[in-house]
């Protein structure tokens, strides 16, 4: 057992090392799949009795911003550091609010009963070639400006008492991902079978764009980073998006070359986390094959994705930063007794040897009871000790 006091920052590292600590590390609100969606926010600050005006921090998703007091009350081990990038334009019309990202892609949630937004209108849709890839107009590289705002967070945390465990994100999705927004979905599983020399094009254009940004934010302030986040959501609820052997070929090549080059541009040593949803079991040894060190968010709801299995099969190798509790059903529709119970199982199956961050599998959705979420921390403080 750990006798000494240990700080966030410190907990975190020993369970990225496959120690135990003195207890789970737990996050909350570090990145764009292990937050609370604003309506959710709202409902358990309400429960707690705190009044608050609710910031936004992720306009597709509904991310609510997670304030310092509530992190510390709740004991969050981690930090989450992410350039702000402009939404763009703004509209609405009389049932749907729109807004416009920075790469172009167009998303709308209705008014009546919408909870977040959905991809619209896919710029690259159709027939294109290679040249109307080159005009598209990128977003902008990670600025000054923005540097700068990251700098100023990284000060306050690390003079805190008890410093956090810092992870960046650099650029929300993938190069796997934003082929999908920005062609539409059709189109670019089409790519992929009858025209894999666009996909490759457009996947190689992204893969450029996000390693200079890595490389500006890793050389500004990769010196207080212990984790960075990249995604590539590759599964559904029965397995892959593509088959293993498409993976293998076109997306792995790719991963490899952009986490290699990450370490190499890192002033010192960090761990890579790579969120994917689904089911992705038949490609996790390719995962850790590339250099991924943590893997989120473990969908214990889908296909393959047994806590226990995993653990037994890739705990040696991989960090499981997710897979708390199960945010498919039992988070949104189970008792407080329910969710107790998925919790000391998920503990149970992850957390011996270290190698496990506490989060849900994914964000808490606007509908999750307060008395659920409550429920799962309590859960968390009583077994989650070493």
């Amino acid at each position: 057992m750990i006798k000494t006091y240990l700080s966030s920052e410190q907990r975190v590292k020993m369970a990225l090392e496959h120690r135990e600590p003195d207890r789970i590390p737990f996050d909350i609100g570090s990145t764009s799949a292990t937050g609370i969606t604003a309506g959710a926010y709202k409902n358990l600050l309400s429960y707690m009795g705190v009044k608050k005006d609710i910031k936004i921090i992720d306009m597709m998703q509904q991310l609510a911003y997670l304030d310092e007091d509530f992190l510390e009350k709740f004991k969050v081990d981690t930090r989450g550091l992410s350039p702000n990038l402009p939404s763009g334009a703004r509209e609405e019309d009389e049932n749907y609010l729109y807004f416009t990202d920075s790469w172009g892609i167009k998303y709308r949630m209705p008014k009546k009963g919408g909870y977040y937004y959905d991809i619209w209108q896919s710029p690259l849709k159709g027939e294109i070639e290679k040249n109307d890839i080159d005009r598209y107009p990128w977003p902008d590289l990670i600025n000054l400006t923005q540097v700068e705002e990251l700098k100023e967070k990284i000060e306050q945390w690390k003079n805190k008492n008890n410093p956090p465990a810092l992870v960046l994100e650099a650029t929300g999705g993938g190069f796997f991902e934003y082929p999908f927004w920005l062609r539409g979905f059709e189109n670019f599983y089409m790519d992929l079978v009858s025209n894999p020399s666009l996909a490759c094009y457009l996947m190689d254009k992204i893969l450029e764009y996000k390693m200079r940004c890595w490389e500006i934010l890793l050389k500004a302030i990769g010196e207080y980073i212990l984790v960075v986040w990249e995604s590539n959501d590759l599964g559904v609820q029965n397995g892959t998006m593509i088959s293993p052997e498409m993976y293998r070929k076109y997306v792995k090549p790719r991963e490899k070359k952009l986490f290699t080059f990450i370490r190499k541009t890192s002033p010192k040593k960090i761990y890579i986390a790579y969120h994917t949803c689904g089911s992705v079991y038949d490609i996790i040894p390719d995962l850790i094959e590339v250099g991924v060190d943590i893997l989120n968010p473990v969908q214990v709801s889908a296909a393959k994705m047994d806590t226990k299995k995993l653990k037994k099969e890739f705990g040696k190798d991989l960090t499981f930063w997710g897979g708390g509790v199960d945010t498919q059903h039992i988070l949104p529709y189970g008792t407080p007794r329910q969710v107790k119970e998925e919790v000391k199982r998920r503990i149970e199956d992850l957390a011996p040897g270290g190698g496990f961050v506490f989060t849900p599998v994914h964000n808490i959705q606007a509908g999750v009871p307060p008395e659920n979420i409550i429920a799962m921390w309590e859960t968390l403080q009583d077994y989650g000790r070493y």
